[in-house]
């Protein structure tokens, strides 16, 4: 076990099933613990974090990187960690842009948990974090990331050959997007987190793009056999 679990949750977004928080340094044993659990779901896909060391590394590079925010999906009854949705880099200026970077572990996938998760996610970045458009970039034969922003109403924007860097060799992957406008919460009644917008100018300062690494595609929460997520 990690720990008894908090009587009373903080989670900064609730949901029906699931809240987000985001990462903390004290995560790492449960964190690294479900990445473990997990290899046989994430396969090829996605590899994060596995030991302290290396959690502790990613979790600081999302606490600390303006470009980056990073958050774990959390069931409600017990405060367990079901998986993470991550926004990396963030584009400010006339772009208002981010990249998404998600997975769900093993004994949470197949329930529909990261679907409810990258929702709340979807709502704060498009409300309080002010952004225009978020894209998620998946490699080709990943059918659960698909199914995942499928169902979160992402549209296919085209195909990148050689687009990154992964597992010793560059990757091919499809590019899915939404925009603020088109975004439909899962659950109708929610309204968007309501923000001040984020001041548009001539020209954006492009981040360099350097997400935490192995996050990329996961596998999503649909209804494939070991529900997988998606990120880069």
């Amino acid at each position: 076990m990690f720990g008894a679990a908090s009587p009373a949750p903080h989670h900064s977004a609730p949901g029906p099933r699931v809240g987000i928080r985001p990462f903390r340094l004290s995560d790492a044993e449960e964190f690294t613990a479900r990445v473990r659990e997990s290899r046989e779901l994430h396969g090829p896909w996605l590899a994060p974090p596995d030991t302290p060391a290396k959690f502790r590394r990613y979790a600081g590079a999302l606490i600390e990187d303006p470009t980056r925010v990073g958050f774990l999906v959390c069931t409600r009854d017990d405060d367990r960690i079901a998986g993470f949705v991550n926004v990396n880099n963030i584009v400010e200026g006339a772009f208002q842009n981010g990249a998404l970077g998600y997975g769900a572990f093993a004994h949470a996938a197949g329930r529909g948990l990261l679907s409810e998760g990258l929702d709340l996610v979807l709502n704060r970045a498009f409300g309080r974090l002010g952004l225009h458009r978020l894209e998620a970039n998946i490699q080709p034969g990943n059918e659960a990331s698909r199914a995942l922003v499928r169902k979160a109403h992402f549209r296919y924007e085209g195909y990148s050959p050689d687009f990154l860097f992964l597992a010793g060799a560059w990757r091919d992957h499809e590019r899915w997007a939404l925009t603020a406008p088109e975004y439909r919460p899962l659950t109708p009644t929610r309204e968007p987190e309501r923000c001040e917008e984020r001041e548009a100018g001539d020209e954006y300062q492009a981040h360099d793009d350097q997400e935490p690494r192995g996050e990329h595609e996961a596998r999503d929460d649909h209804e494939t056999r070991a529900e997988h997520e998606a990120h880069h």
